[in-house]
């Protein structure tokens, strides 16, 4: 990615979606440049991220609080608790699937923003929300989808880059909080990443002493991209 060949626009500031007094900005790859899905892979490794058909950094003038981060895939080792959610859920059927809308996914992920995020501007999102949201054409996506027989769990949207795997979003049913599907998602896109040989899943951003990040520090080793490159997390 030469940044003399792409565009990046700033977006203006908008409310943080981490800290309630601080506004945020993101810097964005130009989404009408053609060659998006060439330039992913190399986006990520320099800390971009994908929502919907948007390749993004944050970039905040008062604040660097975002900082992204990897899971060393292939010499992960899953601590007791991880092993726990493994053995927890052996009976549920991964499944790797075409990305794209259907009812079953839809009413599954509006079921979970409903009670996971209520009133956070996506707890009604309607079709259009979900594919916009999830998926883009040029997006190398699939669906890891978790079934107890035939009834849908979860849905982990992954994108699968020549650097590594993009862990993009993941929901699930609400009504099955004990399983720990979330942590689940993250340990089944290690092991896609390790049957596909890729070194990389990346996990968006860390931000130091956020309760809701603090579930990523217990996936090591772990790496995060500072001024000096990428370094492993002490």
């Amino acid at each position: 990615m030469r940044s003399e060949h792409v565009r990046l626009f700033q977006t203006l500031p908008h409310a943080c979606g981490y800290f309630a007094e601080r506004t945020a900005q993101n810097l964005v790859i130009d989404p009408a440049a053609p060659q998006l899905d060439r330039l992913y892979g190399p986006a990520l490794e320099r800390g971009f991220r994908r929502a919907g058909g948007h390749l993004y950094f944050p970039h905040c003038p008062e604040c660097r609080a975002c900082t992204p981060c990897r899971i060393d895939a292939l010499h992960f080792e899953a601590d007791r608790s991880q092993r726990r959610c493994l053995k927890r859920n052996a009976d549920l059927v991964v499944t790797e699937c075409q990305a794209g809308y259907n009812a079953e996914r839809h009413a599954l992920y509006e079921n979970y923003l409903r009670r996971r995020h209520p009133g956070g501007g996506m707890d009604e999102a309607d079709a259009s929300d979900f594919r916009r949201f999830l998926t883009a054409p040029w997006s190398p996506t699939v669906f890891l989808e978790f079934r107890l027989r035939e009834r849908l769990l979860g849905v982990a949207v992954t994108d699968v880059c020549r650097s590594g795997l993009s862990a993009v979003y993941t929901f699930y049913d609400p009504g099955e909080e004990a399983r720990g599907l979330g942590t689940f998602a993250i340990l089944k896109q290690v092991e896609l990443a390790r049957r596909r040989n890729l070194p990389w899943v990346y996990l968006g951003f860390w931000i130091e002493g956020h309760p809701k990040m603090d579930y990523k520090r217990r996936f090591r080793p772990l790496q995060l991209r500072t001024a000096e490159g990428w370094q492993a997390m002490p």
